[in-house]
Formats: C-alpha cells, structure tokens, sequence
C-alpha cells in the first residue's frame, strides 16, 4: 500500500490537488498536523472538486505521533531538494506500506526529519538552479513512477 504524506501542508489548492491524485490511484493520504487551512476549507474542497469521497484520509496531531504508529518493515520516502539520491534510482517493490513524505510548500521538511532520516531522503531531478517544484507536481511525479514500475495495478 502506498500513502502520501503531507507533513504541516500550507496551502490548501495543493492538498486538494494531491487528494485528487490519490483518489485516481488508490493511493492513501495522510495530513500531518498543524494545517494551514482548515479541513473544510472551500479551496481545498474546489481543488479536490468531486473526488473526496473516493480519498481515504488519516490525519495526525505531529509527525512525532505519525512516527510513532509505523513500524519496522514500512519503507518511509522523504522527498527534499536536499535528498542525496535521486528519486529515479528508486525501485518499488509493492511488498511493504510504503510513505511517500512531503514537507510544507515555503520551507520543504525541516532540518530535523532531514537530518535524522538522511539515508531516506531522495530528490527529483530538476535544475541546479531552481528551487524546487510545487507539492502537488511533486507528489504525482512520485506516485505515478512508483505506480509505473509496478506496472499501474490500479488500473
């Protein structure tokens, strides 16, 4: 099983345009808290439009208590422009919960998580120049290559 993890997401268009990925692909979403937005925001309803009832969502009050519920045979997948392996080198193997991590959109995963979890961080290639891309584009990229290599069991 694959879940999205979206750690203190801030801006609500991105979660709903993430949800609407994982409704598409069966993939889980996972909103680590604090929230930007609220819940029942309009945006993040507008962004997700008709898909929220096809999204199984679980929220968390801190990454610490998400860490906390894993356990030892899940693979966790941090995504930083700071991650030392790219993401292409990759290989899925569908055989264990995997989490796909994500930091919030003005600062990426902080330094903490990307510290203690370095040997589990992995970046999409992009420029050297450029900062990085959006969240949403950032969780499909992720998605729909983890899915490719499995061949789209979803579909």
């Amino acid at each position: 099983m694959l879940s999205i993890v979206l750690v203190e997401p801030e801006i609500p268009q991105n979660t709903g345009n993430v949800a609407r990925t994982c409704a598409v692909t069966s993939t889980d979403l996972i909103l680590v808290h604090p929230l930007g937005f609220r819940i029942d925001d309009r945006s993040l309803k507008r962004a997700g439009l008709d898909y929220w009832k096809d999204v199984r969502i679980s929220e968390y009050p801190s990454f610490s208590a998400f860490m906390q519920d894993r356990k030892e045979s899940d693979e966790l997948v941090f995504f930083t422009s700071h991650g030392k392996r790219d993401f292409y080198s990759f290989r899925a193997d569908g055989k264990r919960d995997t989490y796909f991590i994500f930091g919030k959109e003005s600062c990426g995963l902080g330094s903490d998580i990307i510290n203690r979890y370095s040997d589990s961080c992995w970046k999409i290639p992009m420029r050297k120049d450029a900062r990085c891309l959006n969240l949403s584009n950032s969780a499909a990229v992720a998605v729909y290559e983890y899915y490719r290599q499995l061949g789209f069991p979803f579909s």
